[in-house]
């Protein structure tokens, strides 16, 4: 499995997307959107992008040319294929097994209704073992303050996500209960 981060440097886009966006649902001009994907699809090949909605769904990708519905995290067999997710303080969870290979973006709405658990089932359904997973760049737990209602939604399935910021007040490391 080859896996990528990305900066925002070396793309087009104008200020305040500068400059390596490849977020088509920010504002940022959909040419220049385009044009950043295509410099990355040039360097490393077919890349499939989601319409990341903060949610559960997920999609089994079949060919690289098929559109994609809204969803949150991107499955296939197809060795040729590259999933793209897209986070800023959400996680992007790389997933492999053997013959399939996942992309999932995390947040806190996704990790209580199960997002990874679905798409580990859904890898398995479809002839994945041998898992490995990388978690990549997100926010910290003591980054992360939420509200008492968003804390308690969380920490009452996830009590391992429990977090406090450097001021004390509730904080959630979300990605705690995915290792």
């Amino acid at each position: 499995m080859f896996t990528l981060f990305t900066d925002r440097f070396g793309g087009v886009s104008a200020s305040p997307y500068d400059y390596l966006n490849f977020g088509d649902h920010v504002g940022d001009n959909p040419d220049h959107v385009a044009a950043n994907r295509s410099s990355l699809i040039a360097r490393v090949g077919p890349t499939l992008f989601m319409n990341q909605v903060h949610g559960d769904k997920f999609h089994v990708v079949h060919s690289a040319d098929e559109q994609i519905p809204m969803c949150d995290a991107l499955i296939t067999t197809i060795p040729a294929i590259n999933l793209a997710v897209q986070v800023a303080d959400c996680i992007p969870l790389l997933i492999h097994g053997d013959s399939v290979v996942a992309a999932v973006h995390v947040g806190r709405k996704g990790l209580v209704n199960d997002i990874a658990i679905k798409v580990l089932d859904e890898m398995k359904r479809l002839g994945g073992k041998n898992f490995q997973a990388w978690i990549g760049p997100h926010i910290c737990g003591s980054c992360y303050e939420v509200s008492q209602g968003v804390f308690d939604e969380v920490t009452s399935k996830y009590p391992e996500s429990r977090s406090q910021t450097t001021k004390g007040t509730h904080a959630l490391d979300i990605a705690r209960p995915l290792r």
